[in-house]
């Protein structure tokens, strides 16, 4: 840090409340929620505020997504009344394994019934926080949007007191810039950290606390995503299909997801697991691929493609889950990894994490504590329908990245049956995950790199017209919010090494590796304003290089209805 901006602490003023969340989420929105009902059923005040790094509430949300509105039903029972957004009741369920032209449906009777559809929702969940939103605030909390948390504050004791947020106009150089603003602090009994997954404060606390220790490695995905708007000919109100197989490899994990839904909305997906090997695989050009399969080039014939987004996803599961409290403050939804892998869900499970965190902190707030341990909380997790859903799902990730996708999805297939049927037991016990993701990546010299094909501009396309669609803005001026550990590491070492591989892994454009016109001398280069905040970078690079931090708030993708 710059002597110019170390003294803006001393220009900064201080807001003091019961609870500061930080991320406007399912579970952040949930537990502001649930503080200010507890406070209304017990006629006592208690002030909360709600920080997001979006433009808007719902401007950085991205998930699938068909909802089980478990979460909702306990907190708002009568959201339909209010008009909560989910539109769109799951009609018909489809399981598919695609090869490089046919394809073979799986009975969905050979599944156990949680992992069925009916009786849940497609949705916007960018939509559906939104709503959640103006609840919120109808309840009293103070919502901020454009206020990206970028530094926590710690008091004398070590304990999490508050967090940064809100500075804007630091120049390229680390200067202030004519723009400067140092930012408020926000000071709160309880910080409840509420990110998403792979967060900047919630990767910086867990290291603090050591909140990790005992847990596996961390595992993620990470999730493309288009929406297409379709004509009626074609569309299936209701319809969901996910898909396994083709145009990855059996090694490589991974699936798509299609929802018809709303307006004769498409909302298409791919997922590809971050534990892959093959350094030259592009999970964005996989995805473009993998709409000219027959099966998924059908549903969208004649339509366009109106919207493109990507981010990452927590797939950890039960094992990977960390302590969830720390001196201060609590780890909310994905910055936990509460995702149903085999469901392809989160957002009930962090919707209910939100609600418990609340619970136990307006308790603690009552008895006059503060800033101390909300053990509370996690028991409240232990004795969870939460943790017993992660239980019962908590072998199919390390199944499927140890036997394949089609051997993996059959052993994984007849785990779930037992973990279901027989109260959580499973003849595998409880297996682990091995490496980290990045260290899972394999030398290039050991794989073929991968001839995508180009575009068609039809059904397929390029990044830089894809990210164009994720609304995707930043400030030039502004130090780029990416960061290199060591410059020299991506053309030493990624280079020769992997091919580096961040080219590839990233679905928006924003590294490259630029030449002189002689083919000679490359360059790396980072497109910071390409980036549309899905944080694989943070994961996935071999050398745990990059480390991703938010830029000014309201900067970054601007998704209408992901």
């Amino acid at each position: 840090m710059s002597e110019d901006i170390a003294d803006q602490v001393g220009e900064r003023e201080a807001m003091e409340y019961d609870v500061v969340i930080v991320g406007a989420g399912p579970s952040g929105l949930s537990a502001a929620i649930r503080l200010k009902q507890l406070a209304a059923a017990a006629g006592t005040e208690i002030t909360v505020a709600v920080l997001e790094k979006g433009s808007e509430v719902g401007a950085h949300i991205l998930s699938g997504a068909v909802i089980d509105p478990k979460g909702l039903n306990e907190l708002i029972p009568d959201w339909k009344a209010l008009g909560a957004p989910l539109e769109t009741p799951v009609t018909s369920d489809k399981f598919v394994v695609l090869g490089p032209q046919g394809s073979v449906g799986l009975p969905m009777f050979g599944m156990p019934g949680f992992m069925h559809n009916h009786g849940n929702y497609i949705a916007s969940l960018a939509n559906v926080c939104r709503w959640l939103g103006q609840q919120a605030e109808a309840l009293g909390v103070e919502v901020y949007p454009g206020m990206a948390a970028s530094e926590a504050v710690f008091d004398e004791t070590g304990a999490l007191k508050g967090v940064v947020a809100g500075v804007f106009g630091i120049d390229k150089t680390g200067q202030k810039g004519p723009d400067y603003q140092p930012g408020i602090e926000l000071h709160g009994k309880y910080v409840f950290i509420g990110e998403g997954v792979r967060g900047s404060l919630s990767k910086q606390l867990r290291a603090k606390y050591s909140l990790a220790e005992g847990a596996d490695p961390e595992k993620y995905g990470i999730g493309l995503k288009e929406i297409w708007q379709v004509p009626d000919e074609v569309f299936q109100a209701g319809l969901v299909q996910h898909t396994v197989g083709w145009p990855l490899e059996d090694s490589t994990g991974g699936g798509s997801f299609l929802y018809h839904f709303g307006d004769n909305y498409i909302a298409l997906g791919f997922v590809v697991h971050l534990n892959y090997k093959n350094p030259w695989l592009s999970p964005f050009d996989e995805f473009q691929r993998l709409k000219h399969h027959p099966d998924i080039a059908k549903h969208l014939k004649g339509g366009k493609r109106i919207a493109y987004g990507a981010r990452a996803i927590s797939e950890g599961g039960l094992q990977s889950v960390p302590r969830l409290y720390f001196p201060g403050g609590v780890l909310l939804g994905d910055s936990a990894g509460f995702v149903n892998v085999p469901r392809i869900k989160g957002s009930h499970n962090a919707m209910k994490s939100g609600m418990m965190a609340a619970e136990a902190a307006y308790a603690a707030i009552q008895a006059g504590r503060s800033r101390d341990d909300l053990v509370e909380y996690e028991t409240a997790y232990q004795a969870s329908w939460v943790r017993k859903e992660l239980h019962t799902v908590r072998n199919a990730k390390p199944i499927l990245s140890k036997l394949g996708t089609l051997l993996g999805g059959a052993v994984s297939m007849f785990d779930l049956w037992c973990t279901s049927l027989l109260g959580g037991f499973s003849f595998f016990g409880t297996m682990h995950h091995g490496k980290s993701d990045a260290d899972s990546t394999g030398l290039a010299k050991d794989f073929k790199p991968i001839v995508y094909p180009k575009p068609d501009g039809v059904l397929s396309f390029d990044k830089l017209s894809s990210v164009f669609l994720s609304n995707t803005n930043h400030d030039e001026n502004q130090p780029a919010h990416l960061k290199l550990r060591d410059p020299s590491v991506p053309i030493s070492i990624n280079l020769p090494k992997y091919g580096e591989p961040a080219r590839l892994y990233c679905p928006a454009g924003v590294y490259e590796v630029l030449y002189d016109d002689k083919g000679e001398n490359p360059k790396f280069q980072i497109n910071f304003q390409n980036c549309v905040h899905c944080k694989t970078c943070d994961i996935k690079d071999p050398s745990q290089n990059i480390t991703w931090t938010t830029p000014q708030g309201g900067d970054g993708p601007n998704y209408p209805n992901m």
